[in-house]
């Protein structure tokens, strides 16, 4: 309940709506204090949050001098969610089919198509075949469906295409791109950027609104589709990762650095929790347990990728991210795609596309069966993940 409205502006993150307190009246008496305790201090925000915990309530920062008082269970009622964890589902009658009746999203990373060098997730070498990002992805996505539906799954596709699901476009969001900058404090704001190589492309309005049709835009709406109209069990955001490829866009450079890694949402920094929107949907994902199904999931996941693809873990320097004890693939982190998506989301990022190994296997493109004793980069992306879930779900659904 409110103990005091909400008074002055909202603290929000681009293209944020304002966040709806009242979301979580129905997470009352939903959770422990132990419970509650654990998981913001460990996984969502180990570094502090606006968040006062009582003894029977936490007191949550509201907007520039609101509360809301969540209350605590001695013996919790379930969250409502639209999401079932796999000991919810009913036991296996086909050992084959180890995910049977299980709803999984998969999302592919970014657009790729004519979107593709706007994102910055594409590149070339001299003559070679064009790396894009969303391409690649949307690929492996293609023969995870397959995979995953001959196990049972039933299979949405966030996207099938390179077209964007928002509606709104670079044009379209040049007002809010203004704001954005003058927000970020920036003292020389330009109109447009001088092509990918410009140095002070970071200061234009042109800039700006493109990452806010991609990177935030994009997300939003993907997000509308999986939590309104898919409601998923689980969502796999497929991903490549690259590593640094030189200052001039025209002329990148492959590096010998090809990893793999497995993000789980959370370490979300105090500063972003100091946002008011970002504040209230990471609780959301605290109170209806997602951490709890992503946490078991995705050691699995992490396991077969490395199995199959025999990448070494990535490691972060930066504090934006938190390693999970005792497993150096996977980590937490606070990303737009694993916040907003309201069920169980395994983020994944398989190989450095601009390293020499993963460049040579991407222009070898897709194939069926084996070259050089390998699946193709595709299919082997691909049938990792399905190996993986399947070694999970069937472990947890087995008749007893």
């Amino acid at each position: 309940m409110f103990l005091a409205a909400a008074a002055g502006a909202q603290n929000l993150s681009p293209l944020a709506p304002a966040p709806d307190w009242s979301r979580l009246d129905a997470f009352q008496e939903t959770i422990t204090r132990e419970d509650f305790t654990r998981l913001l201090q460990t996984v969502y925000a180990p570094d502090g949050a606006p968040i006062r915990i009582q003894p029977n309530s936490a007191l949550i920062k509201t907007g520039a001098s609101g509360q809301y008082e969540l209350r605590f269970a001695a013996t919790p009622k379930p969250p409502p969610r639209y999401w079932r964890s796999a000991k919810e589902l009913p036991p296996l009658t086909a050992p084959a089919r180890p995910l049977e009746g299980v709803n999984i999203a998969l999302d592919p990373g970014h657009l790729g198509g004519k979107w593709a060098q706007m994102e910055e997730r594409w590149f070339q070498i001299e003559n070679s075949k064009p790396v894009a990002e969303g391409d690649m992805t949307l690929l492996v996505a293609r023969h995870l469906e397959k995979n995953l539906a001959a196990l049972g799954a039933a299979v949405s596709m966030v996207r099938t295409s390179d077209e964007p699901a928002t509606s709104e476009r670079p044009e379209t969001l040049r007002k809010a791109a203004a704001e954005e900058l003058k927000r970020k404090k920036f003292l020389f704001v330009r109109e447009r950027y001088d092509g990918p190589s410009d140095p002070l492309k970071q200061n234009s309005i042109q800039w700006e609104s493109e990452l806010l049709f991609y990177r935030i835009s994009e997300i939003r709406q993907r997000a509308a589709l999986v939590n309104d109209k898919l409601k998923p069990d689980l969502t796999l955001c497929l991903h490549f990762n690259a590593e640094p490829w030189g200052e001039d866009p025209a002329q990148p450079r492959l590096t010998d650095k090809n990893h793999l890694h497995v993000l789980l949402n959370g370490c979300y920094s105090p500063a972003e929790l100091d946002l008011d929107d970002v504040r209230e949907e990471m609780l959301i994902r605290l109170l209806e347990r997602c951490h709890d199904t992503e946490a078991a999931v995705a050691p699995c996941v992490a396991e077969a990728l490395a199995r199959d693809t025999g990448l070494p873990p990535y490691a972060y320097a930066a504090g934006n991210a938190r390693q999970v004890p005792g497993n150096p693939y996977l980590w937490t982190r606070n990303l737009l795609a694993n916040r907003l998506y309201r069920n169980p989301v395994i983020y994944i990022e398989a190989y450095v596309m601009n390293s020499k190994p993963a460049f040579d296997r991407i222009q070898m493109g897709d194939y069926e069966g084996l070259r050089d004793q390998r699946k193709s980069i595709f299919h082997e992306y691909a049938d990792a993940l399905a190996e993986g879930l399947a070694a999970y779900y069937g472990a947890i659904r087995a008749p007893k």
